[in-house]
């Protein structure tokens, strides 16, 4: 079941859903992201996680516009901790390699570590591959 979720000018941005064929979670964030949204949003993809039992995500961030660095620290102490809690292991975080939300996902993947599998990528395709190659057990 696909979710979207809008801001406060009723323009969606956030569409998540469980990717039956390809066995993960995929969210596409659109537009500019406030630190509420951001925590609504990622709160949001934890139920279909859950649901599925699934332990992948592929996070498309291409229409973000500008940086989400003020959600950087929420995301990697409180959102990341419970996503692993629910078995996500592998995070794939699809970014515009030239852009601030670039920055701010590099960032996160500092932060976050060795905790969980996180890779960023210029491209679906690169991080479809990667999640299917996890998946593999590769």
């Amino acid at each position: 079941m696909k979710t979207e979720l809008t801001n406060g000018f009723g323009k969606v941005y956030l569409t998540t859903e469980f990717d039956q064929a390809n066995g993960w979670v995929y969210n596409n964030w659109k537009g500019y992201q406030t630190l509420a949204g951001i925590r609504v949003g990622a709160d949001a993809c934890l139920a279909p996680l859950q649901q599925h039992a699934c332990a992948y995500l592929l996070n498309d961030n291409r229409e973000v516009i500008g940086p989400w660095d003020h959600a950087v620290e929420w995301i990697v102490t409180e959102w990341a901790p419970r996503a692993q809690a629910q078995g996500l292991t592998h995070f794939a975080n699809v970014v515009s390699p030239e852009s601030l939300a670039a920055q701010s996902a590099e960032a996160m993947a500092l932060g976050l570590g060795e905790r969980l599998h996180m890779r960023l990528f210029g491209s679906v395709d690169e991080a479809k591959a990667w999640l299917r190659a996890a998946q593999a057990g590769g």
